[in-house]
């Protein structure tokens, strides 16, 4: 398989876990009825509704905000298949398309509800209080890990063959 095949499979593969998890977790678990679901003493299920950017920043729910958020998403997505295209190794053009397939996911979310739907929770209790993670989703988990691979690649990865 080509580098290219690679990442594209990642991105597709991205798009169809994230957005099935997101409709299992609201139409087949019914996560909205449910309320906090407690899985482990330290996640938990949570329906969050995401209207700003990463972590929650520049909420806005007005129709503006949200039509550049869009146009936003997709000029990264279209740069960042561009460099896909043109990357040279293999664990590069992979983390790039674990990118692109979150921000699509996302972005499918962000025109079906007008936000981005959210639920893994991760906290720990420590002397009586709580600390609470950011509220994520799979898609986010594969822009995180796409990134992390990246910068694994440009520092630690095999070095590009140089010209004579």
């Amino acid at each position: 398989m080509t580098p290219l095949r690679a990442g594209i499979l990642s991105a597709v593969v991205t798009v169809i876990l994230d957005q099935a998890s997101k409709q299992w977790l609201l139409n087949g678990f019914d996560l909205a009825r449910r309320g906090v679901v407690k899985v482990t003493p330290f996640f938990d299920l949570v329906l969050a509704w995401n209207i700003g950017i990463s972590f929650g920043w520049l909420q806005n729910d007005g129709q503006a905000a949200q039509i550049a958020l869009m146009a936003v998403k997709a000029i990264a997505v279209v740069a960042l298949a561009i460099w896909m295209a043109r990357s040279h190794t293999l664990l590069a053009t992979v983390a790039l398309g674990l990118i692109i397939g979150g921000a699509i996911g996302n972005g499918i979310d962000r025109l079906a509800y007008g936000a981005v739907v959210d639920f893994a929770l991760f906290h720990i209790d420590i002397g009586g209080n709580t600390y609470n993670w950011y509220v994520f989703n799979l898609a986010d988990v594969a822009i995180v890990a796409g990134v992390a691979a990246l910068l694994y690649d440009s520092f630690l990865g095999v070095p590009a063959a140089k010209a004579p």
